[in-house]
């Protein structure tokens, strides 16, 4: 298959974390899109409480990324990806049990402090593992996550309709397994001493212009890609109708992944051979924010009346085209993005790099969002010209700003040497953390 060549010619730590992503997204969005739907019928709560529960576990991962990042540079990545497969467990363990309103927020902030963990653990265990293959390796990244996250509302549908305790006790299941498998198979590999204090670390991360150059530059990544659950997801409701929206808004994210899993490695290896990174960020961005040009302007000539199928699948076209082309984005700047930090932060901060830019990308995707949906609100409805200007203007911006970065010689370079075993010293610069 296209879109798995290479895989065996990984390090074993790393194919197994590649798998630990597949598997982690099947257990993770097997629940959380039934979550909320499960809070306001089964435990009769507000939308307003729903909507406390959900920022809750979405403030205890993002905010905590920097303290999960940091603790993989000090402890090691492997113990602390366990120690957060372990803690999602007892989160999703929680939700079976729920009943009552302090369960659910208990159960919440366990599930996001996880992720906070094992996020940047994971993917700084890849980049160290995976030496000067890391671009290739994060592109199977993307792979796995995404199908990960495709399968996994799919189970959540067949489970959800036995009832939401059965998605929880499967999904504290899978995470359990995870813990065990990593306990066991992923290597240990000894952690060098530390010299400098904690405060120090964070000094230094804070102080990097370079690196904060590129964050805010390439932020805008996450907020352009989330837009698929929000803007895109409203078009397809708006032009699919009532009645069969819901199926819409699944074929939108099947087509997605077919995309990814079909043409992810593809692209990498492609742009890695012919341009270099800053070039292939930018064209990124760049073709992320065209991606939400096309839905307004394609409303004001194909918007044919009706509810046959064929007049459904004309309206909805236009907004799965985007989907792609959102997709071939993601998929042309995200490994590039993963395999820079490292190169910022050396071998002693890579997971501590990792978290700071995965906090100011949630911070970002937050505020955009916000903006993003005000602009719909008084635009007068997803398909307007204002949020989709919007998101095209934070698209083009970025890739501006990553063509100013190449032209000043911000990026860091990229090694070519090739990949090393990895000894106790030697892990520190060739390895990564954790995952999702």
């Amino acid at each position: 298959m296209t879109g798995l060549g290479g895989f065996g010619t990984f390090p074993l730590s790393v194919r197994l974390l590649l798998v630990n992503q597949l598997i982690g997204n099947i257990g993770f969005f097997m629940l959380v899109p039934f979550l909320a739907e499960y809070l306001r019928t089964d435990l009769a709560l507000s939308a307003a409480v729903v909507g406390v529960v959900l920022g809750v576990r979405n403030l205890s991962q993002q905010g905590l990324f920097l303290v999960g990042g940091s603790a993989s540079d000090r402890l090691g990545a492997r113990g602390v990806i366990v120690v957060g497969a372990g803690i999602r467990a007892a989160g999703f363990a929680l939700f079976a049990i729920g009943g009552s309103l302090p369960v659910v927020l208990l159960a919440s902030v366990l599930t996001g402090f996880a992720g906070a963990l094992f996020n940047p653990a994971v993917r700084a265990y890849i980049a160290r593992d995976s030496g000067d293959r890391a671009a290739e390796a994060f592109a199977l990244f993307n792979v796995f996550g995404n199908t990960g996250s495709a399968l996994g509302p799919v189970v959540g549908t067949l489970l959800v309709g036995v009832g939401f305790q059965s998605s929880a006790v499967v999904a504290a299941g899978v995470f359990a397994g995870l813990t065990v498998a990593q306990l066991i198979l992923l290597p240990a590999r000894p952690t060098p001493p530390r010299n400098t204090a904690l405060r120090a670390d964070f000094a230094r991360v804070f102080a990097d212009r370079r690196f904060w150059a590129f964050a805010l530059a390439l932020m805008g990544m996450f907020a352009l890609h989330s837009q698929i659950y929000f803007l895109f997801t409203l078009q397809m409701q708006d032009l699919a109708g009532p009645s069969v929206g819901t199926a819409a808004v699944a074929a939108l994210f099947a087509v997605e992944t077919i995309a990814v899993v079909a043409l992810q490695v593809p692209i990498t290896r492609t742009l890695s051979r012919r341009t270099d990174r800053g070039t292939a960020m930018a064209l990124g961005m760049a073709v992320l924010g065209a991606a939400f040009l096309g839905p307004p302007a394609a409303g004001t000539v194909l918007s044919p009346e009706g509810h046959d199928l064929v007049a459904v699948a004309v309206r909805v076209a236009p907004v799965v085209v985007a989907a792609v082309v959102l997709a071939l984005g993601v998929m042309a700047v995200q490994p590039f993005v993963n395999e820079a930090i490292p190169r910022f932060s050396g071998p002693h901060l890579t997971g501590t790099y990792f978290g700071a830019f995965y906090l100011a990308s949630g911070v970002f995707t937050v505020a955009a969002t916000s903006l993003v949906g005000t602009a719909v609100d008084h635009a007068g409805g997803p398909l307007t010209w204002p949020p989709a200007l919007l998101c095209a203007g934070v698209g083009f911006l970025s890739a501006v700003a990553v063509l100013l970065l190449r032209r000043r010689g911000v990026l860091p370079p990229v090694t070519t040497s090739s990949p090393r075993p990895l000894t106790a010293t030697a892990s520190r610069t060739a390895k990564g953390d954790s995952t999702r």
